[in-house]
């Protein structure tokens, strides 16, 4: 699991692991989904990809 020290500051340290996103081109949004069972779990409103989930090619 990635690390938040020191707490209250802001960022995050390391990647958000088990987990990825792709860009859904017919909605125009970024769609995170879980590497183990690949389902869909979130989806951002604006244009721009989540921080810290990698992306798949």
């Amino acid at each position: 699991m990635a690390t938040n020290k020191p707490a209250g500051d802001g960022h995050r340290n390391g990647a958000v692991r088990q987990r990825s996103q792709t860009f859904n081109p017919q909605n125009e949004r970024w769609v995170k989904r879980d590497t183990n069972t690949g389902q869909f779990m979130d989806q951002k409103s604006d244009g721009t990809p989540f921080k810290g989930v990698r992306k798949e090619k």
